[in-house]
């Protein structure tokens, strides 16, 4: 018998004009997971799966900015949500 893996998902948001690096302003586990994701498709967010980014993110409060030493692996995030959105406009 296998055990199915609980969901997790944290949420960051950057806005350079209120901040210096981006924030966690979700994160959970199974059902509130759920809804983190779900909110993201609803709003078209793109969603980028990277478990080791996700257990350190998991390990911050919410409204908490990302510590120094996790900017190059979000901005390797950015950079995805940045090339999904390319991807996009191309598309309209």
């Amino acid at each position: 018998m296998t055990k199915e893996k609980r969901v997790e998902a944290a949420a960051l948001k950057y806005d350079q004009n209120q901040h210096t690096s981006p924030i966690v302003v979700a994160k959970g586990k199974g059902k509130i997971a759920e809804n983190i994701l779900a909110a993201a498709r609803e709003h078209q967010v793109p969603i980028q799966e990277d478990p080791t980014l996700l257990t350190l993110l998991g390990q911050l409060d919410i409204n908490t900015a990302i510590p120094e030493e996790l900017y190059e692996a979000v901005a390797e995030v950015f950079a995805f949500i940045y090339k999904v959105d390319q991807q996009q406009s191309k598309k309209e």
